[in-house]
């Protein structure tokens, strides 16, 4: 598929896959006349992508572990940084939870001072 039809069918801009290739993350295959082709798995790698930076995962690390995901398999080192960034994950969700404990007891405080 052409970039404008992955950006559309990924939500994101024209621009941000060029910038993931930019990066590496992201590597179109090229037409004879120059324009890039991209196989129907780019989708699904796009959303992952965007999953990651949704976490918080800075580029550079997200293009240390990608090659995990083509491989299947993990090294050491990249073992040692997805456990890393899976406790960060961890401690964004608890913190996250704590927000939510937090706006549920002021909307419920709120819903019993209005009734």
């Amino acid at each position: 598929m052409r970039i404008g039809e992955l950006a559309a069918r990924a939500g994101v801009s024209v621009r941000a896959l060029r910038y993931y290739e930019e990066c590496g993350l992201l590597r179109p295959d090229r037409t004879p006349a120059g324009q890039r082709e991209y196989p129907d798995s780019a989708l699904d790698r796009v959303l992952f992508i965007r999953q990651l930076f949704a976490a918080g995962l800075a580029s550079r690390t997200i293009v240390s572990i990608l090659p995990c995901v083509d491989s299947g398999s993990l090294r050491a080192d990249q073992l040692a940084l997805l456990t890393v960034e899976l406790g960060n994950i961890e401690n964004q969700i608890a913190a996250l939870s704590r927000t939510r404990e937090r706006l549920v007891a002021l909307i419920d405080s709120a819903a019993v001072s209005a009734g």
